[in-house]
């Protein structure tokens, strides 16, 4: 049913990506799909890396260790954004398109006041994306 699955992740937030990961885990096993890490990066330094490259690194790391807890292969993929907080959706759609995801998984946080008037990430994926979105709270 699904081949190709992308798990957006925040790296700034990685103890809340747990039962996403998971969940993702166990539909790639059902089904033998193919994971894919995706987090979106600057080119100007942050507080998580000094370049895009540094970034790449530690989204390996991160998915070198899920994938050894969890039992597939996450394969990473840091993709450049030119401010994040703006332009996220638009580049995990990018990368969406690109490599034939069929299936998004991503974790969500409790929705507070700014999602009465504003979409959330995930929300917006679940609106305009292509493909079925599941969302993890």
């Amino acid at each position: 049913m699904y081949s190709n699955i992308m798990i957006p992740v925040d790296l700034r937030h990685t103890d809340r990506l747990d039962k996403a990961l998971s969940v993702a885990a166990d539909i790639a096993k059902l089904y033998g799909a193919k994971t894919h890490i995706v987090g979106v990066v600057q080119t100007a330094p942050n507080e998580l890396a000094r370049t895009p490259e540094e970034y790449a690194e530690k989204l390996a790391a991160f998915a070198a260790d899920r994938s050894q807890e969890l039992g597939v292969i996450f394969e990473p993929h840091a993709e450049i954004g030119h401010d994040p907080s703006i332009d996220l959706d638009d580049v995990l759609k990018r990368f969406a398109d690109a490599i034939g995801i069929d299936l998004i998984i991503m974790a969500s946080h409790i929705p507070g006041i700014a999602e009465h008037f504003f979409a959330s990430n995930a929300g917006h994926l679940a609106s305009h994306a292509k493909v079925s979105v599941f969302v993890i709270r």
